[in-house]
C-alpha cells in the first residue's frame, strides 16, 4: 500500500471510522502476527497477543503523532503484549519449530543425516530462544530474525539503544551458555 493511502486511512481511522481501522489491520496482519508467533512461540498464543495489539493500536491511536511508521508503533504494542501475555502465561511452553522454516542450507539438504543434526540443532535453539525472559527474547527476534539495527530495536521497544545492545549481548550469551553448557571449546572437541 502506498504512504500516502496509508496515512489516509490511518487519519480516517483516528476519525473514529471503523472501516478505515479494518483495512489497517488487514494491511498489517501478517507481519504483526509473524513477530507475535516468534515471540510467544505458539500459534494460539500469538493470536491472542495479536488481539490484545490491535486493541491497544485502536484504543491509542488517537495519540499516534506519526513520527514513526505505523509498522513500528504496532511492532512495539507487539513486543509489550507478547511480554505481559508471556508474564501472565508463568510457564515456558516448548513447540518444535514450524517446519516451513527452513535454516538448512543445500548441502545439509543433500545429506539426511545432517539435515536431521541441523533440525535438532534447531529444535535446541528454539527452545534456549523460548527460555530467555520475554525482554532478551524480544531483542533477539527483532535483531537475528527481523535484521532491525540497534536503533530500530530501541525505538520499537521503547528503551535506550545501548540498553538494546546490552540485552542483545545477555541474550546471546545465554543462549551461548544453554547450546555449548561444557563451553565452545569443550563441545567441540567431544
Amino acid at each position: 500500500m502506498e504512504a500516502e493511502k496509508l496515512d489516509e486511512l490511518i487519519e480516517e481511522a483516528k476519525g473514529g471510522d471503523q472501516r478505515a481501522f479494518e483495512a489497517l489491520v488487514r494491511h498489517t496482519y501478517a507481519d504483526t502476527y509473524t513477530l507475535a508467533y516468534r515471540l510467544v512461540g505458539d500459534e494460539e498464543d500469538a493470536r491472542d497477543v495479536v488481539q490484545e495489539t490491535y486493541l491497544r493500536a485502536l484504543k491509542g491511536l488517537k495519540k499516534f503523532r506519526g513520527d514513526a511508521q505505523l509498522s513500528t508503533w504496532l511492532h512495539r504494542i507487539t513486543a509489550n503484549c507478547a511480554s505481559t501475555y508471556i508474564g501472565r502465561r508463568g510457564k515456558h511452553r516448548h513447540e518444535p519449530w514450524p517446519d516451513d522454516v527452513d535454516i538448512a542450507d543445500t548441502a545439509a539438504e543433500r545429506d539426511p543425516g545432517r539435515q536431521a543434526d541441523l533440525g535438532d540443532l534447531r529444535n535446541h535453539l528454539i527452545e534456549a530462544l523460548m527460555q530467555l525472559p520475554p525482554k532478551l527474547r524480544a531483542v533477539v527476534v527483532l535483531r537475528d530474525i527481523y535484521d532491525l539495527p540497534h536503533e530500530s530495536i530501541a525505538e520499537q521497544l521503547d528503551i535506550t539503544e545501548s540498553a538494546a545492545k546490552v540485552r542483545l549481548h545477555r541474550a546471546r550469551r545465554r543462549l551461548r551458555e544453554r547450546l555449548y553448557p561444557l563451553g565452545e571449546e569443550q563441545a567441540r572437541a567431544i
